[in-house]
């Protein structure tokens, strides 16, 4: 039974896909071609546009219904809110050589020193650098690997400490890289969070991890939960305000 289960979300997955290539493929893009990826989505209501930050590309939802000319017509009324979404989108910050990205509220230089010779790459901060030696000509995958196991460190001593403050316990930390929420909470005590966190200043780092811990306390969104939230946070105005106001921009680290 789970087997034919499977196979019939394959199927309908793969339709999915060919109807949304179907589509894209019948739009006159343009310009837009390289920043527009279509959906056919049977649960829209109306045609929409979603910015992706992460790739730097905006996400044209359509209703199964909507026809190609009334796509169409969506798409041209709003092709200069397109630009002008990208247009604002902060320039990337790649990991390479003499790139400054911001850990922890840190300013830290990226320093990468190729060495043919060396059988490993190496990787260690100090002084406000993270210093690589390495022989790979693009290491910017090893360089995430490191910030990802570097943010699971700091958000898990964080949330600890934060948890135990209130009297909860954690089952499970996760980091993961989302593209629209920072953190989440389980019914069960299952905490996750984006890895790209350990870019943002630290009273939004703190926040972060406050919200998701409260949410041991209060599974929703209620006054009792944002009074928990702010007792358990140490800058929460300033610290809730930028992750709204500039969240996104930690989408741009580690782009090329």
């Amino acid at each position: 039974m789970y087997r034919y289960g499977f196979c019939s979300t394959v199927l309908l997955s793969s339709q999915h896909h060919q109807d949304s290539y179907k589509l894209q493929q019948s739009l006159q893009l343009g310009d837009l071609a390289e920043f527009i990826t279509v959906e056919r989505n049977k649960r829209a209501k109306r045609l929409a546009l979603r910015l992706d930050t992460k790739e730097r590309k905006v996400r044209l939802v359509v209703p199964q219904r909507a026809s190609i000319r009334k796509t169409q017509e969506f798409l041209d009324l709003n092709a200069n809110w397109i630009y002008d979404r990208l247009d604002e989108l902060p320039q990337p910050v790649p990991f390479k050589d003499g790139s400054i990205i911001p850990l922890l509220g840190v300013d830290t230089r990226i320093k990468i020193t190729l060495d043919p010779t060396l059988k490993r790459t190496s990787i260690s901060l100090k002084n406000n650098e993270l210093i690589i030696f390495t022989n790979k000509d693009d290491p910017s995958a090893r360089i995430e690997r490191y910030l990802k196991k570097a943010a699971k460190d700091h958000i898990s001593e964080l949330a600890h400490l934060k948890a135990a403050h209130c009297g909860k316990t954690i089952a499970a930390i996760s980091i993961r890289d989302t593209k629209s929420r920072w953190g989440s909470c389980s019914t069960d005590a299952r905490l996750s969070f984006s890895w790209r966190l350990i870019f943002a200043p630290l009273c939004a780092f703190d926040y972060v991890i406050a919200h998701e811990v409260a949410h041991l306390q209060h599974m929703d969104h209620s006054k009792n939960f944002w009074k928990a939230c702010e007792a358990l946070c140490d800058d929460y105005k300033n610290g809730k305000k930028w992750m709204r106001t500039h969240g996104h921009s930690l989408m741009r680290f580690g782009a090329q």
